[in-house]
């Protein structure tokens, strides 16, 4: 049972801490009706862990920018009206990360979600999850979504800390690409893929959990300690 020190955890939230499943099923669904798309189900699954801005766009062909922005406005709606949950481990983790190295500015851990600034502080609410106080990173704070890294660098820039001393946690292989290629380790949850299909995707997580029962943490002279428990 590998123990890691990392500087902070940086945490997806969609498919991670909460899970909109239902949700974005629904909101896909209508969207696929309303641009005459067959495969509304194909496509969440497909898309998942990525930026709304980004999917919207590529499938549902939107190039008009306020037209963009109006829809993932609606998309989000119907998401929220679907009843995210939290998952199984998620405030535990999140109660035992939360803390600050003493006499430091930097953070033991934050959220860096594909979602936009609007939906994440009501999604977060509604499972019961504060927000972090180093602030969120959602998609409307960078340039390039998942796989690219720049969520994961902001992500570390906002606790203050480097980015390869840091700890991502993920549960979609887009995410977890985006984790490596910021420098830092990966972590792997099996709450939307399985464990084959995260190895088949090629994203190479560092460890893989069942979900976040499987880990804790705690704070040791300004550090993070994380244990990680991989047996299925």
């Amino acid at each position: 049972m590998p123990t890691i020190t990392v500087d902070a955890i940086l945490f997806d939230m969609d498919g991670t801490l909460i899970d909109s499943t239902p949700g974005v099923l629904k909101a896909w669904s209508t969207f696929a009706a309303d641009y005459g798309l067959t495969n509304g189900a194909e496509i969440a699954h497909k898309s998942h862990g990525r930026r709304l801005y980004d999917t919207l766009k590529e499938w549902c062909q939107i190039d008009d920018e306020g037209k963009l922005q109006s829809e993932i406005v609606r998309f989000e709606d119907e998401v929220i009206e679907g009843g995210p949950v939290v998952l199984p481990g998620a405030l535990d983790l999140i109660h035992q990360a939360t803390g600050r190295a003493t006499g430091s500015p930097s953070y033991g851990w934050t959220i860096v979600t594909s979602a936009t600034n609007i939906y994440t502080p009501k999604a977060l609410s509604r499972c019961g999850i504060h927000l972090p106080p180093a602030g969120p990173v959602t998609s409307n704070d960078v340039a390039n979504g998942k796989p690219h890294p720049d969520p994961y660098l902001a992500g570390a820039k906002k606790c203050g800390v480097d980015p390869t001393k840091c700890l991502v946690v993920e549960d979609a292989p887009s995410g977890i690409k985006s984790g490596h290629a910021a420098g830092a380790q990966t972590l792997a949850v099996c709450t939307s893929h399985t464990r084959a299909a995260l190895l088949e995707s090629g994203c190479n997580p560092d460890y893989i959990v069942n979900d976040l029962t499987k880990v804790s943490a705690r704070w040791i002279e300004g550090k993070v300690e994380v244990t990680i428990d991989e047996s299925e």
